[in-house]
């Protein structure tokens, strides 16, 4: 009888330790998913030159190449609906892209990170960093085997603006890959 008792006090104290954590938890969360849902909005509003400075981005950036991928990884009911919708991308200038695609996604890059990084895109490594990421051919690395980091890249890499520009655009990639595939469907609809 003694050893039931016991096994039933430990089962509550166990029980009851858990309800404590857990609860914990349900009001801990909040507390900490505020601060990060602030810290991915943009810091400015969106104006204008907000939305142009984000167009020359994703003219830097080749965005209409995002397009022609996400068309790629469609599903298509026939090969000649696929040739049709890449018909159509392919008749649409690219600055009617960027154009289209600005405004949604100024809401998600700052004017700071779209001036950063169209000025990064725009410079020799920045080009050749937009050939490699359209162009690129799987390569081969073994473990042990370190890429090489040209002296332009490392001192890139360091730059405080560059930094926080560069994991700003990163967290928006989602937001960009969704503005592209809005953008296809619409094009698609279209009669070009």
């Amino acid at each position: 009888m003694r050893t039931d008792l016991i096994f039933i006090e430990r089962k509550s104290m166990k029980f009851a330790a858990q309800a404590m954590f857990g609860l914990s938890l349900a009001f801990a969360v909040p507390a900490f998913a505020a601060p990060a849902a602030a810290a991915s909005a943009p810091v400015d509003a969106v104006t204008p030159a907000h939305v142009k400075a984000v167009q020359d981005l994703l003219g830097a950036m080749q965005i209409e190449k995002v397009l022609k991928g996400v068309a790629a990884r469609s599903h298509y009911q026939s090969e000649d609906q696929r040739k049709a919708v890449f018909a159509k991308i392919d008749r649409t200038p690219p600055a009617e892209v960027y154009q289209r695609m600005a405004t949604p996604l100024a809401r998600a890059i700052s004017t700071d990170t779209a001036v950063e990084m169209t000025r990064f895109y725009n410079t020799q490594y920045g080009k050749k960093v937009i050939y490699e990421k359209y162009n690129s051919r799987g390569g081969i690395m073994m473990p042990g085997m370190v890429a090489a980091v040209p002296p332009e890249e490392k001192k890139e890499r360091k730059r405080a603006a560059y930094v926080q520009a560069s994991r700003q655009l990163e967290e928006a990639q989602p937001a960009i890959d969704h503005e592209a595939f809005v953008l296809l469907q619409q094009i698609n609809k279209e009669q070009r």
